[in-house]
């Protein structure tokens, strides 16, 4: 048995042909979690979930469409519903916020905070009726540092944090947990062009007390831990998983002698 107690669990994990998601996806089933792998994107999708095996499938499932992801949730609730939700889908559609326009704005907030929520809603359904289960939310340290030029980004992120304090206090009554976690600097596939230049990567390794830039499975192995119940008592929590950046602001000032 697992030793996060996860065995047959069925854990839906959103933006699962991301890299992020890829390694939530292999995390999870390697603990033995029965995995539902969502996105809107399917290619590979489903070789994916062929190489999880452990009865991990794919749903092919747009997170700004209420119809998709209730019809998802259906799907899962005739299997006796999701245990676990990772909400990890998200987009960025850059600019700054004298020119970002409606559209750009609107499309984030609906994928990155009103997604988060109907996806909350729609798997949460089973959870609640059991009177078990756990959330954990995507967040990132931009939710509470502004990220500069990132239209809607840091508003969507620091909106998904209080949604899942919010979650956390009026589900916690009837057994269901919500967490977030809130990555630094990660290298990915859609990050890999900043990494690609040597410079680049130095200087942000430098920023980093710990002086590397997290993978995918440093966001996975936190996710896994806060959906099990070795964190049971854990709920209305952000974990920043960010290598310490987030606190190293005081180190960049200037100062005699250093």
């Amino acid at each position: 048995m697992s030793w996060l107690q996860l065995d047959g669990k069925i854990a839906v994990i959103t933006g699962a042909a991301g890299g992020i998601g890829q390694s939530l996806a292999r995390a999870f089933a390697a603990e033995g979690a029965r995995v539902a792998l969502l996105d809107r994107r399917t290619d590979g999708l489903d070789d994916l979930a062929t190489e999880l095996g452990g009865g991990a499938f794919a749903l092919a499932c747009d997170m700004s469409d209420a119809g998709d992801i209730v019809r998802a949730a259906t799907r899962l609730e005739a299997m006796g519903g999701a245990d676990i939700l990772i909400n990890n889908a998200a987009i960025l559609r850059p600019g700054p916020l004298d020119s970002v326009s409606a559209v750009d704005w609107s499309a984030m907030l609906q994928i990155n905070l009103t997604g988060y929520l109907l996806a909350a809603q729609a798997f949460g359904r089973a959870m609640l009726a059991r009177g078990e289960g756990a959330l954990v939310h995507v967040a990132s340290i931009a939710g509470t540092e502004p990220q500069p030029a990132s239209g809607a980004y840091s508003t969507s992120k620091a909106a998904t944090l209080m949604l899942s304090r919010q979650l956390a206090q009026e589900w916690g009554p009837r057994g269901v947990r919500s967490n977030c976690i809130s990555p630094g600097l990660v290298r990915t596939p859609l990050s890999e062009a900043f990494y690609a230049d040597a410079e680049v990567k130095s200087r942000r390794e430098q920023m980093v007390p710990l002086r590397r830039i997290a993978t995918p499975d440093d966001m996975a192995d936190v996710a896994l831990f806060l959906a099990s119940p070795k964190a049971a008592y854990v709920t209305g929590q952000d974990i920043v998983v960010d290598g310490g950046l987030s606190q190293a602001l005081m180190g960049l000032v200037p100062r005699p002698g250093y």
